[in-house]
């Protein structure tokens, strides 16, 4: 099968080639930024460039895009033209082309507002239901974008998936506060019960949706790891996350207390997979207490997927005040 990945020489991009490669398929990867990993340097916001790239190809995964550390270092317009305009591009072309399925890398972050609840109330139980409520350009383009791509497959007929995928990149987190206060590798530990995924399970996912779109038309997936917590369990997990996970993963303490590692005291939103589960037959690796046994067995955090790509980074300088500038 020949496949476009956008995004080619970025972190899910270089794993979508990757795996691509690996599994004999044809892949035309195209990115802005040249690496053994993009084919054709060139941007989605050029609709020729769009068009040469869609020659002969059946599926498209779309996973290029100004990311939520660009949101104070480039304009809100450069938002609408990659994440928008850029979207719209792939979309016509796609169905000039006769591409049989479309998938679009969108992100929980489209969630926004949507994700804290207020004071007192339960952690929030995030699922596909959960109305959306952008809270930066980089949540509105995304959440714009999904639309564009549910238009398509309502107006012409393109099978489209969008996969909402949580955070999977291997950079210190943008929090001063929770960096000062914890270790990189048990913030991203601790994350995997809300609010992480593997890259390995991202591709999988994308996979599975490049395969099962024109069975199901449309749908928009949250991809992130398998939480432990069940939704009786929000109430005491925004108050009292350590005794919930206690409860639910007993197993995690020995390896917690040997590294000096703590939980945080509570959560406030936790993701859950079962659509993705339930309709694509996704069987994501990698949760909280596959990480832990596998950390305590002398492993790694990460997939040797995610080992392999590493760290990127978002911008060609560094900053004296964490990974990126915070708007």
């Amino acid at each position: 099968m020949k496949i476009l990945v956008t995004g080619s020489s970025g972190h899910l991009g270089e794993a979508l080639v990757r795996t691509l490669r690996e599994q004999r398929h044809e892949v035309v990867g195209l990115d802005r930024v040249g690496s053994p990993f993009t084919s054709v340097i060139g941007s989605i916001v050029d609709r020729s460039c769009v068009a040469r790239c869609m020659t002969g190809v059946q599926a498209v995964l779309h996973a290029a895009t100004l990311h939520k550390p660009h949101v104070a270092t480039h304009a809100r317009q450069d938002f609408i033209d990659v994440n928008i305009t850029g979207t719209l591009n792939l979309l016509e072309e796609a169905v000039a082309a006769g591409v049989g399925s479309f998938v679009f890398t969108s992100t929980t972050s489209v969630f926004g507002d949507a994700l804290v609840p207020p004071a007192g109330a339960p952690a929030a139980w995030i699922t596909e239901e959960v109305v959306p409520v952008p809270k930066n350009i980089y949540g509105v383009t995304k959440a714009a974008a999904e639309d564009l791509c549910q238009l398509f497959h309502r107006n012409q007929g393109l099978a489209c998936i969008v996969l909402r995928t949580s955070r999977f990149f291997p950079e210190e987190d943008d929090n001063g506060a929770a960096r000062a206060a914890y270790a990189d590798a048990n913030l991203k530990a601790n994350e995997f019960l809300a609010r992480r995924v593997d890259i390995e399970d991202v591709v999988s996912a994308h996979l599975l949706a490049a395969e099962q779109a024109p069975r199901i038309g449309f749908a928009r997936y949250i991809i992130s790891a398998t939480t432990p917590f069940l939704r009786e369990d929000m109430p005491e997990l925004r108050i009292d996350a350590p005794r919930v996970l206690q409860a639910r993963v007993p197993g995690h303490a020995a390896e917690y207390s040997r590294r000096g590692w703590s939980m945080f005291p509570g959560l406030d939103r936790v993701y859950v997979n079962a659509r993705a589960r339930a309709e694509l037959g996704w069987r994501p690796r990698h949760d909280f207490a596959s990480v832990v046994a596998r950390l305590a067995a002398g492993g790694e955090l990460a997939s040797p997927l995610a080992r392999t790509i590493g760290a990127k980074g978002y911008h060609p300088e560094s900053f004296a005040a964490g990974p990126y500038p915070v708007a």
